[in-house]
């Protein structure tokens, strides 16, 4: 009755307990290690529920220390160094039947000496992200909150000062043009103006000596049988005399 007293307390003693959470559709690690340099290569197995006093039941992975043994499903992977005695278990692609009890048990030589972990694992349900699918496209993408965000922000940062950039050089080049127009719009009048007035000068300056008014008098000299005719066009008498043959000579006496 002592011994077996004495053996429960030992087994107890022997072991300790964590708790793990992992994430449906998640790889979760429990870890387990051992001194290698000390001991050398120790056997190990891994399995389900309570750590009996020997050896291990509902076993999942066991090893020699050198390479994997036994395994009940590849999901169940010894992914550490094990020639570093690290021999931690890595359960792949968490399902909620993956929750409860494990334990590892490292093989030491002598009575009484294996070492005896125990872990309490618990799986959640992965948070979902919301998933959409862009026009014309097949393929899904998960945006999330926190990205949308920072990108609204972002851009809002960005196209801000453009923005108010862009609207007052529109301004300034809205005013500079009518600027411009009215200045060509002027030049234009000008030409105009100056176009008539130079072509008012070519008439005046083309207009028939004849045509111009003709202030004056005609005076008829018996004695020399001329015709005598004084014309001031300018203030400038011109005198042309005329002769009573058949010829009809005329003469300008100034």
């Amino acid at each position: 009755m002592k011994l077996t007293l004495l053996l429960a307390l030992l087994t107890v003693c022997e072991c300790d307990s964590s708790r793990v959470k992992g994430h449906t559709g998640q790889d979760v690690t429990l870890p387990c290690k051992y001194d290698r340099k000390y001991h050398g290569a120790l056997s190990v197995c891994w399995q389900r529920g309570e750590i009996p006093t020997r050896g291990c039941s509902n076993q999942l992975i066991s090893t020699d220390g050198l390479r994997v043994e036994t395994r009940a499903s590849s999901r169940y992977q010894l992914l550490g160094r094990l020639e570093d005695g690290d021999v931690s278990l890595t359960i792949k692609s968490l399902t909620e039947g993956d929750a409860g009890r494990y334990g590892c048990r490292v093989h030491i030589p002598g009575w009484f000496n294996d070492d005896k972990h125990h872990f309490d694992l618990s799986v959640v349900t992965a948070p979902q992200t919301p998933t959409w699918t862009a026009p014309n496209s097949d393929t899904p993408t998960e945006p999330t909150a926190a990205s949308e965000g920072h990108m609204t922000s972002a851009e809002s940062l960005l196209t801000s000062p453009s923005t108010m950039t862009s609207s007052s050089e529109g301004e300034d080049g809205g005013q500079l043009i009518v600027v411009v127009v009215c200045v060509l719009l002027g030049l234009v009048s000008l030409l105009a103006i100056a176009g008539l007035l130079v072509r008012r000068l070519k008439l005046l300056d083309t207009v028939p000596r004849q045509q111009r008014q003709i202030s004056g008098s005609v005076r008829f000299n018996h004695t020399s049988s001329t015709l005598q005719l004084h014309a001031q066009p300018a203030a400038v008498d011109n005198i042309y005399q005329m002769d009573g043959g058949e010829g009809g000579v005329y003469e300008n006496c100034p």
